[in-house]
């Protein structure tokens, strides 16, 4: 019989991929969004879509009721006002949700660096619901922990366009793990769809390779015929005007600051050493051609 799977922010970068992977595998897909309209086109493949906040325990309950599995995480509210207490909120509701509905078994989206108690911006909202997930009981939790999304170099394509240029505030000497949405999705989907673990598990996602900033941005430059694409350093206080005239809030801005200057001072790292489970397949160079590069045309 096809397992019930209830996928939350599907919408976005991890859990759109993610659903249309277990619907190509036969599982019957709850997917959960704010915006009902946005999901047509997984109703289109045979998802059933449940339009709530990912943050009402009351709806989230009757999403996870009856389903084998959940696919949970925070969702990004960028214009909050205190980044920490609406990470706060939401993460109560959705363990609440997730000990009174009966669900046996949920992945978590967290992230590299979840482990660590202070110094991380939003990985620490992070922290705090794996704690709240821990303490739950008569329910297995498996904890994602991916690295820096290479998604995130989207972001910087205006930049690349407008002034010929591609930077951030992660110095050039830092080499990090980075990692492509596509292979967070597989891995939860193999999760999902596979044996029940007992309890609470974390998993470090690592990408294939460390890499530096300049490394990608070559590889990003090389994708969309500029192979000499020069990365900038930012000053950190260069990086919040930019957010704040992005529309973040002061309150996330700041933490997403506090986030690059983890990753520089080494502080932001894996829980546990690479391991070939750690490692997953897509290079930069791959998720240039095939994600960077339609984008920047785009």
């Amino acid at each position: 019989m096809a397992k019930t799977i209830t996928v939350l922010g599907a919408t976005g970068n991890v859990g759109g991929k993610l659903a249309a992977r277990l619907l190509e595998k036969g599982a019957h897909v709850r997917v959960v969004a704010r915006d009902a309209g946005r999901l047509a086109g997984l109703a289109a493949k045979g998802a059933e879509v449940l339009a709530g906040d990912a943050g009402d325990a009351a709806f989230l309950g009757k999403a996870f009721r009856g389903a084998d599995a959940a696919f949970a995480l925070l969702p990004p509210k960028y214009d909050a006002v205190d980044a920490r207490a609406e990470q706060g909120a939401t993460g109560e509701a959705q363990a609440k949700a997730i000990r009174e509905s009966g669900i046996p078994f949920v992945v978590f989206l967290s992230s590299i660096g979840a482990h660590l108690p202070e110094r991380t911006g939003p990985i620490l909202g992070l922290h705090d619901q794996e704690a709240r997930l821990r303490a739950l009981s008569g329910v297995a939790v498996r904890a994602l922990r991916p690295t820096y999304f290479m998604e995130n170099h989207l972001f910087g394509i205006g930049l690349v366009k407008a002034q010929g240029i591609y930077g951030s505030p992660i110095r050039t000497d830092v080499a990090m793990p980075q990692i492509a949405t596509a292979d967070i999705a597989e891995r939860a989907a193999e999760r999902l769809l596979g044996p029940v673990p007992a309890g609470f598990v974390t998993e470090e996602l690592l990408g294939p390779s460390d890499l530096t900033m300049p490394e990608a941005a070559r590889a990003l430059g090389a994708s969309v015929g500029r192979p000499d694409l020069p990365y900038v350093v930012f000053p950190y206080e260069a990086a919040v005007q930019a957010m704040l005239s992005q529309g973040m809030s002061p309150s996330v801005a700041e933490a997403m600051v506090e986030m690059n200057r983890g990753f520089n001072d080494g502080w932001i790292v894996s829980e546990r050493p690479r391991d070939a489970r750690a490692t997953t397949p897509t290079t930069i160079e791959e998720f240039a051609r095939t994600v960077f590069a339609p984008a920047f045309g785009a």
